[in-house]
């Protein structure tokens, strides 16, 4: 039964109030606290674990003591992503961003190449500058674990029920619609990716069913194309100059290619995420495109002016290059680190790698080819 005074409480990032008792309910946590045991001490920890749970849990305390707000836990956040971004990247930059307004809240509907970075860097982006961080839309699928929904929730993510059917999912989507409006409407910005799962492939492509979703609410009240408008929707551009995850995914691909399928492990994603945000990324490129102010009287349409920002405005990397079989401004360095990456999936799984890189060059070539 919805709760008439907080309809959302079920998918709806935490609030300052519910801090506390959201880090309390970790600390006591005996998987969370093995899990990060586990992730510091991976050598001791099979062993030792006896003795290292209750030090992590004590060090854990006395980072979050001082923790009250969502905006304290962020601020905690920033630090490691800080290093993270020292330790993984050679550089961060973007473009596009001097064209918002800070006062303003946005839809931003970005290319999901990595699960917990693509909105990972959007949000440091806008912290840099001084602006609010997005709340961000996250599958049911990767909150399997409780406490890692706890996590996720106190960092301003909120949920998207896919697990649902039949009616269950209309009246989910709907709750998902009313959601995002009201949490623009409220001056709060949301990040949402352009479809569901990532492009492994590097085919960014906006799936016109998210967009419909869009809608769902608000049928009765507006045309599409005015809720278009009242979203306030920009498209973004992320692009990795080394993907992290790309072995995992052209493995993958080649198997789906050659046996018709591919077996997830059960905790296949969350291991994912690890090594999207710990693994080498690069030149990371973030770009704000325009807001979508034109009327779109269909899902369709928008998706094409969606699809045409982001690859308008994608960045392409010597990776994405080499790839594409473009030689010009290469350096003999940035050769040999793609060939690195090349070697480290096996024969069948090189094309299929090779490709994911230059199916960016690719598509930016054809839309420059069809204006």
């Amino acid at each position: 039964m919805v709760d008439q005074q907080d309809p959302f409480k079920e998918i709806r990032p935490y609030r300052d109030n519910e801090v506390a008792d959201v880090l309390s309910g970790l600390l006591n946590n005996y998987e969370f606290i093995s899990a990060v045991t586990q992730y510091q001490f991976p050598k001791w920890s099979p062993r030792l674990g006896w003795l290292l749970r209750p030090l992590v849990r004590l060090a854990l305390a006395g980072k979050v003591g001082e923790v009250e707000t969502i905006r304290d836990f962020q601020e905690l956040v920033a630090g490691y992503m800080r290093k993270m971004i020292s330790r993984t990247t050679t550089r961060l930059t973007c473009s596009g961003i001097d064209q918002l307004d800070p006062e303003e809240a946005y839809l931003f509907i970005s290319n999901h190449r990595d699960i917990a970075m693509d909105p990972a860097f959007v949000n440091w982006v806008r912290y840099q500058y001084g602006m609010d961080t997005v709340r961000i839309a996250i599958g049911d699928n990767l909150l399997r674990k409780p406490y890692v929904s706890d996590i996720m929730r106190l960092n301003k993510s909120f949920i998207v029920n896919r697990s649902a059917a039949g009616r269950e999912m209309m009246k989910a989507l709907t709750q998902l619609s009313e959601y995002i409006d009201h949490s623009i409407q409220s001056g709060e910005s949301i990040w949402l990716a352009q479809r569901e799962g990532r492009a492994k492939d590097g085919n960014d492509k906006t799936d016109p069913a998210i967009l419909k979703m869009l809608y769902m609410a608000h049928r009765k009240a507006r045309s599409f194309s005015e809720q278009v408008k009242r979203l306030k929707i920009v498209p973004v551009s992320i692009s990795y100059e080394f993907d992290p995850c790309d072995a995992l995914k052209a493995n993958e691909l080649h198997a789906k290619a050659t046996q018709g399928f591919y077996e997830k492990a059960q905790f296949e994603d969350i291991e994912s995420i690890v090594k999207g945000i710990t693994g080498d990324k690069g030149h990371v490129h973030v770009a704000f495109g325009d807001v979508i102010e034109t009327d779109f009287e269909t899902p369709e349409l928008l998706a094409q002016e969606i699809d045409r920002q982001i690859l308008s405005n994608y960045h392409l990397h010597a990776s994405n290059k080499i790839a594409a079989g473009v030689s010009d401004g290469v350096t003999a360095t940035e050769q040999a680190q793609f060939n690195d990456r090349l070697e480290r999936v096996a024969d069948g799984a090189q094309d299929v790698l090779r490709k994911m890189y230059a199916n960016p060059v690719f598509n930016k070539r054809a839309l420059q080819d069809s204006v």
